[in-house]
């Protein structure tokens, strides 16, 4: 590393993912912020990679998988969470939306040393550098939507109604089999209380 001192901001604006609200045209009941959904996001995909080699065969690392997922909304803290609905109203807006991340990715790899950016590099480019850890990131990401939708709905809250069937059949559609296994089996939990779920006694 040079003599000069190192841009490492990087950090401490990752620390500001707290601060980006999600669901911003929704009506929330719990609101939910983006490092909340990062750490959701995280381990739903460390679960997936670990149900895609477990049941499925799959070669998806689940410690990769978990920190891709962490990382895999950070151009949003300079960008904001934009609403889905209008993100992807039509494809001129959402050509515009992807060159708007891409330039926020850029600005917060220019927030690192130069030699720990590649390390970095890897994680926020993942979509092209590896689609198939990319494809369960993406899953996680719908999963742990569809998770919210369902704290909503146990909330009393209809806002999430069609939302959730639309994330729903969106996961319906999934290719992977992991995704499958995690409705079927991992998804029911959510729906009971804590008691139902087996908290254990002290």
């Amino acid at each position: 590393m040079s003599d000069s001192t190192p841009n490492v901001h990087f950090f401490a604006i990752m620390h500001r993912m707290r601060y980006i609200h999600r669901w911003g045209l929704m009506r929330s009941s719990l609101p939910e912020n983006l490092a909340e959904h990062s750490l959701s996001c995280a381990m739903i995909a460390h679960a997936l990679a670990v149900i895609g080699r477990e049941y499925f065969g799959r070669g998806v690392d689940p410690d990769r998988a978990a920190c891709v997922a962490i990382f895999h909304d950070a151009a949003e803290i300079l960008t904001g969470d934009l609403p889905t609905p209008v993100k992807y109203y039509n494809p001129a807006i959402q050509t515009a939306y992807k060159a708007v991340e891409e330039s926020a990715r850029q600005k917060l790899f220019s927030l690192l040393p130069d030699e720990m950016a590649p390390h970095y590099h890897s994680l926020l480019e993942a979509q092209t550098a590896d689609p198939e850890l990319w494809e369960v990131v993406k899953a996680a990401d719908r999963l742990s939507a569809y998770i919210k939708c369902i704290e909503e709905e146990k909330a009393g809250n209809d806002e999430f109604r069609s939302a959730k069937a639309q994330i729903e059949a969106r996961l319906g559609e999934s290719q992977l089999g992991e995704v499958s296994w995690f409705m079927e089996y991992i998804i029911p939990g959510y729906l009971l209380t804590l008691d139902e779920q087996g908290q254990p006694s002290f």
